[in-house]
């Protein structure tokens, strides 16, 4: 029964952090499309609808992987070094890719830092967010045996 117990929780959190990330996403694309589209769309491998439902959908599943994850690294500890790595990691690891697809087009080098940069953003709501449901006890943390 414990073990369903914290499958539940580790989905809870999953769905926080991707609902949190996916929306995260959607406000940051919309400024990337008012302010930086022109850098974008260059190398754009697909058409605009699919490109922003394939980045959408990958926003939304990094964010429920990390969900699931930080309240696995959290646990019941107060660390602030553990909540900022995990939002370094993953942010860095969604970011740093964009970078080395950016790479690949000179004339996109900006546009594709201020993504990374937002990668990192997306994580830190989520991280927040995730914060606040276990404090109000939406979510209950991952304890140690």
């Amino acid at each position: 029964m414990e073990l369903m117990t914290e499958r539940i929780e580790s989905i809870k959190a999953g769905a926080v952090g991707g609902l949190s990330v996916a929306v995260a996403w959607g406000v940051t694309s919309l400024g990337n499309q008012l302010m930086l589209s022109s850098g974008i769309e260059s190398w754009a491998i697909f058409p605009e609808w699919q490109r922003l439902w394939l980045s959408g959908a990958s926003a939304g599943v990094a964010g429920f992987l990390f969900g699931v994850t930080y309240r696995y690294i959290i646990r019941d500890d107060v660390n602030p070094h553990l909540k900022s790595g995990a939002v370094f990691a993953f942010g860095l690891v969604r970011g740093l890719a964009q970078v080395e697809v950016g790479l690949s087009n000179p004339n996109s080098v900006v546009p594709v830092a201020v993504m990374a940069s937002e990668s990192i953003l997306m994580f830190a709501v989520a991280r927040v967010l995730l914060d606040a449901a276990i404090a109000r006890h939406w979510v209950k943390p991952f304890s140690s045996f």
